[in-house]
């Protein structure tokens, strides 16, 4: 566990503070997060949902609590604004406010995907959690970025804001290994984020083409990010 919540911390600031050290990826960040969304719609296909419902003995109620997470992610984003799936706003100040539902709904939304990778998990019993981890970790940098772009006009509080959003995941991971819960509930827990993780992914898909129009980098981007998920869950 103890390598998985410096990996989750680590990868997290060191996304948010790549906004000094390659700032032009702020106009850029297009192609990374058509990567990352691709990874993590895959992984959700070939790993979360198969075994979501090969462990239900209710498929259709697992399949009721995943639309619900993805309409919950949507409810969410009203107040994140997006910053989750590398939606920027530097076009325009962020109000108190505004910083606190961003950050809320950060905070909600990843002590939820801490969640997958507890040492409980019905899913370890099949697989490692590096796969998981891996799309979490490529999902969760993008957005660091973003949160920091922002919260640019913060100075230092900015730093602040990272560092508890860099907390929030682990910290999922941390409450759902000590507080006992029924299979059935962990499974709900993980329709929710599943859910979640699908509203994210094909999101990222349409902000990537606004014209609706997917070039052949995106195309071959997007395939990379795919046949990446299937190495690490089928392969590594």
């Amino acid at each position: 566990m103890t390598l998985t919540l410096i990996i989750l911390i680590g990868c997290t600031i060191l996304g948010g503070l790549s906004i000094n050290l390659v700032p032009k990826l702020k106009n850029n960040l297009r192609l990374p997060l058509i990567f990352a969304g691709s990874y993590l719609f895959a992984i959700t296909i070939i790993h979360i949902i198969p075994e979501l419902f090969s462990l239900s003995d209710e498929p259709s109620i697992i399949g009721l609590y995943v639309l619900i997470g993805f309409f919950m992610q949507q409810f969410l984003e009203y107040f994140s604004s997006g910053v989750e799936h590398g939606h920027v706003h530097t076009h325009k100040a962020v109000s108190t406010g505004g910083r606190f539902s961003i950050i809320t709904a950060l905070m909600i939304h990843s002590l939820l995907e801490g969640t997958l990778l507890t040492h409980d998990s019905p899913f370890h019993e099949k697989h490692e959690s590096y796969s998981l981890l891996l799309g979490i970790v490529l999902h969760k940098m993008p957005a660091a970025f973003a949160l920091m772009a922002t919260m640019q006009g913060l100075g230092k509080k900015a730093i602040y804001l990272l560092v508890l959003f860099s907390l929030a995941s682990p910290i999922g991971l941390i409450l759902s290994d000590f507080i006992l819960m029924s299979e059935d509930v962990v499974l709900i827990v993980f329709a929710i984020v599943c859910g979640s993780f699908l509203h994210i992914s094909t999101t990222i898909f349409v902000e990537a083409s606004p014209e609706h129009h997917f070039g052949l980098n995106k195309i071959l981007i997007s395939l990379a990010g795919a046949l990446m998920a299937i190495v690490v869950e089928f392969i590594a």
